[in-house]
């Protein structure tokens, strides 16, 4: 008796255990068709932050209830959005979904006032300008998706069979669908030498039950047109139906239900041995629970973002910087090291390592890298991506040849001596690229680190602003952002170094340090005497009139000397004290290019912080967040980049 009963307990574990597996779900985020069109809609400086609101509201919504629809309506303009999983995905495998449609949506400029449809296979997300939630069918818009290749046979007999179960099982997917919260599956078995088919219909949840059976009709029509390719899918305003040869959706079927009725017979029969097997099974389910719960959290999402162009491969990274080789480091900064890389495909890039731990904040983190990946300007060095799937997070810019301002500017002997147009052009290109950043994208863009290591040069001495793993996007809605400070001491505006307010006359302060600097040929010092600081030694000689002072002694007077005074008031203009007496960066590049604009003369000397921090063993500067950083004297150099998270 006892090997009968073990022999049932054996067939019990492993029915049950294939029952419950602890593998995680299929989320279908194969991209099944985008749609991207232009509005009617006026591009304003609150489409982008009216945008980013409805999608926080539906974000928050699909986490509980796997679908939401949500709007903005103020400030104009009004922005509708609708997120839906297929009513067979688990919530886990809805969440990644829903997590991947939000990175490939943002291929519909919300800038351009472009409005998107995005169908992936498990998932759906829309927006637009106006009230479609009602919309069933859109004639203009609607699309189909067949597949090339067909299993069928090429016999007429063959082809008129499968035909014929396509449409049995899409008519019942659309006879169900209304009846059933408007999602179905049906499929039909390979029988007599006839593929099998199976078919699923999904109504968005907005529609009435009328609404998803004229929804569903018309897009039946549309898909069993599809054959007798293997697959079809048919992609209309309220509602998604797809056939397949394969069975790609998660619902039991005929067989998984007489497997349960086995499994519970078994269960009765053997009812001592089952019940040991099933509490060690539980406990074994619940550790592996936890453990997927643990994987959820810190790899579910980049797991999802591995199939995002924005994603880079940690281990094509370690291979293409040579295992992050010395002979490969182009610089180091305060946010981490900068090395050249040589993909596979030839393409040479420049990779950061971060020394901070993102992985914790991975969705808001590759959010970030969408968001600015997305900007191109001349002045700009372009974000390609990142990866955060290896030990420690990554970016990747494109690759600038010439070396950072830094290391020719400040370099003794230097090869090269910049020239005072060449002086003026970065100056110009800088401000420009800043201008961009705090203005066309609808979203201002803070860097909060600008400083000659972060100005690199091209081959024609362009200059890029480079290093945005310290950026922070700024509503238009809002002043000020409250933040840990992140920076570089020297370069740090008075208001965001004391009490932690971040705008971006931040970083106008910065950019007139760098000026000073640019002009004057000398770093600007933070600690020691007073004639270490640039700001104050330029600020005396501009009211004792001793412009030729001013400038870099290696330029040998060659300069304009109305020009270099517009240059030097303003950059005096973006260092004052008081952020409302700073321009702003467009009127920076205005009073730069504009010959005939007047720059006004500064009225009170610049926010002079050459020793901010007390002399005593244990320095720290402190704010009103809440956070103390603390350098000893040792530690304390006149770059020192301070990142307070």
């Amino acid at each position: 008796m006892r090997p009968s009963i073990l022999n049932l307990a054996c067939v019990f574990l492993v029915l049950f255990s294939s029952s419950f597996s602890p593998s995680l779900g299929d989320p279908r985020v194969s991209e099944a068709g985008i749609l991207c069109l232009k509005s009617n809609v006026t591009s304003t400086a609150s489409i982008v932050s009216n945008f980013l609101d409805v999608m926080r509201k539906i974000a928050a919504t699909v986490t509980e209830d796997r679908w939401a629809n949500d709007s903005v309506t103020s400030p104009l303009p009004e922005i509708y959005a609708l997120a839906q999983c297929h009513g067979d995905l688990t919530s886990d495998d809805c969440l990644l979904c829903f997590a991947q449609s939000r990175t490939i949506l943002p291929r519909c400029s919300v800038l351009a006032a472009n409005s998107g449809r995005l169908y992936l296979d498990g998932c759906f997300i829309r927006f637009d300008y106006y009230n479609f939630f009602n919309e069933t069918v859109d004639l203009q818009h609607d699309m189909v998706k067949c597949a090339n290749q067909s299993s069928v046979s090429a016999g007429q007999q063959a082809r008129q069979q499968f035909a014929a179960k396509v449409d049995r099982v899409l008519t019942n997917v659309s006879a169900v669908a209304p009846e059933n919260k408007g999602f179905a599956v049906f499929g039909e078995a390979r029988r007599g030498g006839v593929a099998g088919v199976y078919a699923l219909a999904q109504c968005w949840n907005t529609l009435d039950d009328k609404g998803c059976r004229e929804c569903l009709a018309n897009a039946m029509i549309r898909a069993r047109n599809c054959t007798p390719g293997d697959e079809g899918r048919a992609m209309n305003a309220g509602c998604f139906m797809r056939y397949s040869t394969q069975r790609f959706y998660t619902v039991p079927t005929d067989a998984d239900s007489l497997k349960l009725g086995i499994i519970i017979a078994i269960a009765l029969s053997v009812a001592a041995a089952t019940s040991l097997v099933f509490i060690v099974a539980y406990v074994g389910y619940r550790k592996l629970s936890k453990k997927r719960e643990v994987q959820k959290k810190f790899f579910g999402v980049p797991a999802i973002v591995r199939k995002s162009n924005l994603n880079f491969n940690y281990e094509l990274l370690e291979k293409a910087t040579d295992f992050f080789d010395e002979s490969m480091k182009l610089g180091q900064g305060g946010a981490g090291s900068v090395y050249k890389g040589i993909l596979p495909d030839g393409r040479v890039v420049a990779v950061k390592r971060l020394v901070f731990n993102t992985r914790q904040w991975v969705d808001d983190f590759f959010n970030e890298v969408n968001l600015i990946s997305g900007i191109q300007h001349k002045n700009l060095v372009r974000l390609l991506g990142c990866s955060i799937e290896g030990p420690e997070s990554l970016l990747v810019y494109e690759y600038v040849p010439n070396r950072s301002l830094d290391q020719i500017l400040f370099v003794k002997n230097a090869t090269h001596v910049l020239s005072w147009q060449e002086r003026v052009n970065i100056i110009s290109g800088t401000a420009e690229g800043l201008a961009f950043l705090h203005g066309p994208c609808g979203v201002k863009i803070i860097h909060r680190d600008i400083k000659s290591s972060n100005v690199l040069l091209d081959e024609d001495l362009t200059a890029k602003i480079a290093d945005f793993g310290l950026a922070r996007c700024l509503d238009p809605e809002n002043s000020h952002l409250s933040t840990g400070i992140a920076g570089t001491l020297g370069y740090m505006a008075p208001e965001y170094l004391v009490k932690g307010q971040l705008t971006e006359k931040a970083d106008v302060y910065a950019f007139g340090v760098l000026v000073l600097e640019i002009l004057s040929g000398r770093k600007n010092s933070i600690f020691g005497q007073a004639s270490g600081s640039v700001l104050q030694s330029v600020w005396k000689q501009y009211k004792s009139n001793r412009l030729a002072e001013c400038i870099d002694p290696v330029l040998k007077g060659k300069f304009p000397v109305s020009e270099a005074l517009n240059v030097i008031q303003n950059a005096l203009l973006c260092t004052q004290a008081s952020p409302d007496l700073r321009p702003s960066m467009s009127e920076v590049v205005e009073m730069l290019n504009d010959r005939e604009c007047i720059v006004p003369m500064p009225m009170q000397p610049p926010f002079l912080n050459n020793n901010p921090i007390p002399d005593d063993s244990s320095r720290s500067s402190n704010t009103n967040t809440g956070i103390t950083n603390q350098l000893t004297n040792s530690e304390i150099s006149s770059a020192s980049t301070i990142s307070l998270r």
